[in-house]
């Protein structure tokens, strides 16, 4: 298709001189753009986590050295390879060589139950993993019904050095009782396997665009987890447009000057995976891993070391740490961008965190199924449109579908599709729900991702979320959005969290109901109830309000909408 302004109006908000389209074939596949990454930037550091930091010669190194051994095992191009860490030095390693040697990584949320990792491990088809300590008791219980023939098992502090390593882990294991006792008799040490791989063999595997480099599971809100295949040309090309996303902007960091990454996000996410962990090897950033974002004075320490130039994260995220009295003590003055994705970024947010650092936050948007990227708003901060999740990424299209599956108009609110090099071919063996979720034209025969959010394009080519589909709370007919009501209550003075759900009712088929932690003890529900009958339209108004301690959510940060809706419909 040609690319006009006239066909997509969002490309004359581009900068003058940034590339509208990526070449996803600049890299016969990641492992070129890795050596690429670890021969340019060898002497550069490459990630710090505890006060330890590791260089790309480093990398380069040790994950080699683990493709060696994952080769002199046994492990083929193209088996799988589940990796359940949190943020620590270890993952990398992990992630790299297991590139190196192939394979298709199997990202593992550690907080998953045993029967979350025995569907992902099963459906995966995973022949190894590597695991942190804390969470091998679960491995115990699952392993005997997978096909995991490999086990490599990794302690907190295993990279930090000595005498922080024997520290970190006797502290972990002894003193906060972080790893439950477990027994896999044949489970080797992952840094054993990386010292015994340094004598052995490797061999770079024939590897190409269309194979899979990453099974990245979506958080399965939705019914069964399903894994999103995300092949090289997949990962390649969102890579290549983030970093022309962010080009101008790292452009203008002083020489000397590093450019350091906030990896608070786990690197199993498909958000950090991408923005933080493989862009950083294309333009030579330092990411700053964050294990325990949750510990706020902690990652405030951390914070504290570095003068960060690009911070990924929630709105949660942000939030929380505007919120810690010694949020002031950050050095923010060589901050160049702020992403916020995951979650709707809610304008008291933004405006608050602008007003701290003095760097607006970009929202964006995406999902595991894409790789993750489809849209940000423009870094400059005249184009940036607090409330929208901005254009499409360079080499993607964005459409709205109607219910009748026919284009929709400007302004008009239907399903968001999206056509791109970073879509997914699928999720892996469920050609059933893969059909579900693609759309062909009938024009042109192209075939689209449906995202499942509802959402609208304005004149100027930005999209706004109105909402998921399955999160729209329908009161006497009428829509509800609860991001609209989040956004709003939010803005309650004595607000810190909302989150709002719909729950039966007999006389408007659903009610609105929001969850609210207090930021002020005072607060009331009728204070907020006053403030939303100013702000919102009466079907709009809650009509329950209940305050918590907390809210449930993800280990990314992310509101568990579903979790507050089954308990109220209980």
């Amino acid at each position: 298709m040609t690319v006009t302004i006239d066909s997509f109006p969002w490309l004359k908000f581009y900068p003058p001189g940034m590339a509208y389209e990526v070449i996803p074939e600049v890299y016969p596949s990641l492992l070129e753009m890795m050596e690429e990454g670890f021969t340019k930037y060898a002497s550069k550091p490459a990630y710090a986590c505890m006060g330890k930091q590791i260089s790309y010669a480093q990398l380069d190194k040790m994950s080699n050295d683990f493709a060696a051994y994952l080769q002199e095992v046994g492990l083929k191009k193209g088996d799988r390879i589940a990796i359940q860490m949190p943020n620590v030095l270890q993952y990398p390693v992990a992630m790299f060589g297991a590139l190196r040697a192939g394979l298709t990584i199997v990202n593992t949320n550690p907080l998953y139950t045993p029967r979350e990792m025995e569907h992902q491990f099963k459906d995966s088809g995973a022949k190894a993993i590597v695991i942190l300590a804390n969470f091998a008791d679960k491995l115990e219980t699952v392993l005997p019904t997978t096909q995991i023939q490999h086990v490599f098992v990794t302690q907190i502090g295993d990279m930090l050095g000595f005498p922080k390593k024997q520290i970190v882990n006797f502290v972990v294991k002894n003193v906060k009782k972080m790893v439950p006792a477990y027994h896999l008799p044949k489970a080797v040490s992952f840094m054993d396997a990386v010292e015994q791989g340094a004598s052995m063999s490797y061999t770079k595997p024939a590897v190409n665009q269309l194979d899979l480099a990453f099974i990245q599971y979506t958080g399965g809100t939705t019914g069964v987890s399903k894994g999103a295949m995300l092949t090289h040309r997949n990962i390649i090309s969102n890579v290549e447009a983030n970093c022309i996303y962010l080009g101008p902007l790292l452009d203008t960091i002083p020489e000397g000057q590093p450019n350091v990454l906030v990896a608070a996000l786990p690197l199993y996410h498909v958000y950090a995976l991408t923005c933080n962990a493989l862009s950083a090897l294309k333009n030579g950033g330092m990411n700053l891993l964050i294990t325990n974002p949750r510990d706020m004075e902690a990652f405030i320490k951390e914070l504290k070391k570095y003068q960060v130039t690009v911070f990924t994260g929630l709105n949660t995220l942000y939030n929380g740490l505007m919120n810690h009295p010694k949020f002031g003590e950050i050095d923010f003055s060589q901050l160049k961008v702020t992403s916020a994705g995951g979650m709707a970024l809610q304008k008291v947010v933004a405006e608050r965190w602008y007003k701290l650092t003095g760097n607006l936050p970009t929202e964006g948007y995406g999902l595991s199924e894409t790789s993750p990227v489809l849209s940000a708003n423009p870094l400059d901060p005249k184009l940036n449109r607090i409330g929208t999740i901005g254009i499409p990424f360079p080499s993607t299209e964005m459409r709205i579908l109607r219910e009748d599956d026919t284009w929709a108009d400007v302004g008009e609110s239907g399903e968001i599709c999206a056509f791109g090099p970073q879509v997914m071919p699928g999720y892996y063996n469920r050609p059933d729900e893969t059909a579900k979720v693609m759309f062909t034209d009938p024009i042109d025969g192209r075939q689209w991702f449906k995202t499942g959010d509802v959402g609208i394009m304005d004149s100027d080519g930005y999209f706004k979320i109105v909402d998921r589909k399955k999160d729209m709370v329908l009161v006497s007919g009428f829509n509800v959005y609860p991001n609209e009501i989040e956004d709003v209550v939010a803005q309650c003075p004595g607000v810190l969290e909302v989150a709002c759900v719909g729950v039966p009712d007999e006389k408007t088929s659903e009610a609105v109901k929001i969850f609210v932690v207090k930021k002020d003890e005072s607060l009331t529900k009728e204070q907020i109830m006053a403030f939303c009958r100013q702000n919102l339209t009466a079907y709009k108004c809650p009509k329950h309000i209940e305050f918590r301690q907390e809210l449930p959510k993800t280990n990314v940060g992310k509101i568990l909408r579903r979790a507050l809706r089954d308990e109220s419909v209980k």
